[in-house]
């Protein structure tokens, strides 16, 4: 695996993994890789196509009291992680490179930005976004691999493509999960022994609701039963709403497809995770 670090050579780079009709797939991270990141690296190798890996923690999706200078980097680990899941280039910008001197340009996404993580995090899909599309414009690929795990982010990227004509296909790439259910995330590591085994209350409180909902139950009870659970398993609770799972507004119809969304903090880590529920169909 290549590893540039200079907007040159990325471009001669991608521009020799391209020749004939070869498709480049983008993978954008942060770093701190986990079997989730392999997941999307797996997703992304398909017949035909060379995949090419980012990592970059973008300063702009961070808000003024969150964890930026702690966000876990583990560079050298990363890329031999990266390098056995068979990834073929791997781009590391810097700071600079990413926002120089003088940068002014902002994309703002409306609409599936503004509530959940956009309410909780003002500015952060903003930053989301901007990023992005830099990245995009950087690399120039055919397709780029989201996970589902972060579904507003997925959301907010496939409204900006659709509206800004990008020629890129979005992939979603189902969440990735330990094996007692707790979604894989970089901040997972923030949580002590106790509180890692209250986290699973998460994933277990939305999957019954989930069902709940699947079998026609009256929503907002269902949605205050897993805010129970949350709360007496220690969580600090920001949202458990359900939503349409393209517009992301509250209150869908039920026969379209829908997302049920939670995040909520243990101790300092805020943890986000989401379950699809299909739409009902006729009687």
């Amino acid at each position: 695996m290549d590893v540039v670090r200079d907007l040159n050579a990325l471009r001669a780079s991608v521009a020799a993994l391209r020749g004939g009709d070869t498709r480049i797939a983008l993978v954008p991270t942060m770093g701190a890789l986990h079997a989730g990141h392999v997941a999307l690296i797996e997703a992304a190798k398909r017949p035909g196509t060379r995949v090419v890996a980012s990592i970059f923690v973008n300063p702009t999706q961070f808000g003024p009291n969150e964890d930026l200078s702690r966000y876990p980097r583990r560079e050298m680990a990363d890329i031999r992680m990266l390098t056995e899941a068979g990834c073929d280039l791997l781009w590391l910008p810097s700071v600079e490179t990413m926002y120089p001197d003088g940068f002014a340009t902002s994309v703002r996404v409306t609409g599936v930005s503004d509530g959940f993580d956009g309410a909780s995090r003002p500015g952060h899909f903003d930053g989301v976004a901007t990023v992005v599309s830099k990245l995009f414009g950087q690399v120039e690929p055919d397709a780029a691999y989201f996970g589902e795990k972060d579904y507003q982010q997925l959301a907010v990227v496939r409204r900006f493509v659709a509206d800004l004509n990008f020629a890129i296909d979005i992939v979603g790439v189902p969440t990735q999960r330990d094996d007692d259910g707790l979604a894989m995330s970089s901040r997972n590591i923030y949580l002590d022994d106790e509180q890692r085994r209250q986290a699973i209350t998460l994933p277990r409180a939305l999957g019954v609701a989930a069902r709940a909902i699947a079998r026609g139950e009256d929503v907002e009870p269902v949605l205050d039963d897993a805010r129970t659970m949350l709360a007496a398993a220690g969580f600090e609770i920001d949202y458990v709403a359900l939503a349409d799972a393209e517009t992301l507004t509250e209150h869908p119809a039920a026969d379209r497809p829908r997302r049920l969304l939670a995040a909520a903090r243990m101790g300092g880590t805020r943890l986000i995770d989401n379950i699809a529920i299909d739409p009902v169909g006729p009687v």
